[in-house]
């Protein structure tokens, strides 16, 4: 790691830095590098949907503060473990990648051992949160842990790591409802649906961003759908597995364990709504060039909406009376 960061360094000299990757923090000082190294922000992603799943586990079970706590604790934890180690195993390959050669472990603004001790100190607090809720999500904690952590080498032997990362999202509202449940509900299938759902959602957004290092991938030989198919191609199916999520998003709302109501499935129009938004925002690149400015606003943005919007939709649903 300390060779390809000498050799980035070298061949960086006298070119203009490349800018700092969005949701990213200016500070250098020890909490920004460390929110910077994982993308802290990114965690509007999954715990509202952790907060889903806890929410309609609160229909026929009581849930506390401390609760609340556990599990926003031993998702921000599974969630540091899972983006350091990413990190930990793309080393070289950001040290090599133009857009990424400003991370933390490649300009050593955070050594290698000191990530390491983070991503295990992180790995240790989800499992213990996970046990401090209840028997059954800490058993379930090491199999989800070895699921988010195996993702980062998927890309290397398969295009469906897109995939691999939407179940590692998906476990979260079927994570959300056990820690509270403690138990899996009836019908068995309604947590795949919802979980099938979220990975879709996901694929479908991680394809557009992955627009963004065509040309890196096939150079490295790496695998993803755009490197495959060229960025309309890869386009198209991101619409595709977006029209899949909301088509799953809808189907939960009939094997919901649940009495979910109509909140709910407004939540799921405004996040179809947003999807297709974030597609219009990506049009321009089929047409040509990659903006990297709208493929961030795409990602980060519309998704933390989405996420949010079903979340706060389906508590509503809850908390209003029908």
């Amino acid at each position: 790691m300390a060779a390809a960061r000498d050799t980035v360094s070298a061949g960086a000299r006298g070119t203009v830095t490349p800018p700092r990757e969005g949701q990213t923090f200016a500070g250098t000082g020890a909490l920004a590098r460390y929110a910077s190294f994982v993308k802290l922000p990114h965690t509007l992603f999954a715990l509202p949907f952790a907060g889903l799943g806890l929410v309609l586990a609160t229909y026929e079970h009581p849930v506390t503060v401390v609760d609340v706590v556990l599990i926003v604790l031993a998702f921000s934890a599974a969630r540091f473990a899972a983006m350091g180690f990413n990190r930990l195993v793309d080393g070289e390959l950001d040290a090599r990648n133009p857009r990424t050669v400003r991370r933390e472990l490649v300009t050593g603004a955070i050594s290698v051992r000191a990530a390491a001790v983070a991503v295990g100190a992180a790995a240790l607090a989800f499992v213990a949160s996970a046990f401090a809720l209840n028997p059954l999500a800490g058993w379930l904690s090491p199999v989800a842990l070895a699921w988010i952590l195996a993702y980062s080498y998927t890309k290397r032997i398969t295009i469906w790591s897109h995939h691999v990362l939407g179940l590692a999202l998906g476990i979260a509202p079927v994570g959300g409802y056990l820690a509270i449940a403690g138990a899996w509900p009836e019908p068995w299938y309604s947590p795949v649906v919802l979980a099938l759902a979220v990975a879709f959602w996901v694929a479908g957004f991680d394809v557009i961003y992955a627009i963004q290092d065509v040309e890196f991938d096939r150079a490295e030989r790496l695998h993803s759908i755009p490197a495959r198919l060229g960025r309309g191609g890869a386009l198209v199916w991101a619409r595709l597995f977006h029209a899949a999520a909301v088509a799953l998003f809808l189907l939960f709302w009939f094997v919901a364990p649940a009495p979910v109501g109509p909140l709910y499935l407004a939540g799921v129009g405004v996040a179809g709504g947003l999807l297709a938004y974030e597609h219009s925002v990506v049009r321009a690149v089929e047409r040509g060039g990659v903006d990297a400015s709208r493929i961030d606003r795409a990602f980060f943005r519309v998704n933390v909406l989405v996420a949010m919007g079903l979340f706060l939709f389906t508590l509503a649903d809850r908390i209003v009376p029908g």
